[in-house]
């Protein structure tokens, strides 16, 4: 059975086998019992997690109809769930904890990324492979031009490594960028301040980010604050951690 890689669901099917392996392997050192693969397409990282992973509890999750009859006929032993992960209640998958792995879609990569941020208390782990410059944006630090919101957001709960990147040569069809593979693993605490206004001045700053915070967040802050130096720096030269500082200041 044949499946064509489909544009409007952002499929471009791995076909090297070395890196698929490589994919798989970013988590074997992760205490977790459940995985669920996001997109497995026609199963070329699957087949490897299976390997890897023998005691493990895989799930995997895949929209495409024509994907998920390749699947159940080749893997018939496999737990296949037909849906939409942005849509789906991610509790319904598993009731302890899981991973999560997948070649992601690179047209939704960044709201998968948002939505393990949300349900982040039950999915501690996140690894895969995305468009080399949204891999990059993910793990970015301070200072520099790719650092931007989901940077900070991320990075707020996550410890996020790079590890590789992989040519656009090695898929069917090429994409026209290359790929990065990264994990993200949950930190043991969360910042000690209000989230939502966290994500909230985050976004706000980075909206207008070559502004100084003096004048992007202006009317979230007493006059006398935005006199301080701190507030002549541009969002991108603050850490999580000066946010977090920031969130607190804006509630005094």
């Amino acid at each position: 059975m044949h499946v064509s890689p489909k544009k409007h669901l952002g499929q471009h099917f791995l076909t090297d086998e070395n890196i698929a392996l490589k994919i798989a392997q970013t988590i074997q050192n992760q205490n977790f019992n459940n995985i669920l693969e996001i997109g497995p397409g026609t199963g070329v990282l699957t087949k490897h997690l299976i390997t890897c992973y023998p005691d493990k509890d895989l799930k995997v999750l895949e929209i495409d109809k024509e994907s998920v009859e390749f699947l159940y006929v080749n893997y018939p032993s496999l737990k296949v769930i037909s849906g939409d992960f942005l849509k789906i209640d991610t509790q319904t998958i598993f009731t302890d904890d899981f991973m999560v792995i997948g070649n992601f879609p690179y047209n939704i990569s960044s709201q998968i990324v948002f939505k393990v941020i949300e349900n982040r208390h039950h999915i501690p782990v996140m690894a895969g492979m995305f468009q080399k410059e949204v891999a990059e944006r993910i793990c970015e630090k301070p200072n520099t031009k790719a650092y931007g919101i989901i940077s900070v957001l991320t990075q707020a709960y996550f410890d996020c490594t790079y590890l590789f990147t992989v040519s656009e040569h090695v898929f069917n069809p090429p994409p026209k960028v290359k790929s990065g593979v990264l994990i993200m693993v949950k930190k043991n605490e969360e910042p000690d301040c209000d989230m939502v206004k966290f994500t909230y001045l985050v976004k706000k700053s980075f909206n207008q980010r070559r502004k100084m915070l003096r004048k992007s967040l202006k009317s979230d802050f007493k006059p006398e604050f935005l006199q301080d130096d701190f507030f002549m720096q541009r969002p991108e030269n603050l850490s999580v951690e000066d946010f977090v500082y920031l969130t607190k200041l804006s509630v005094q």
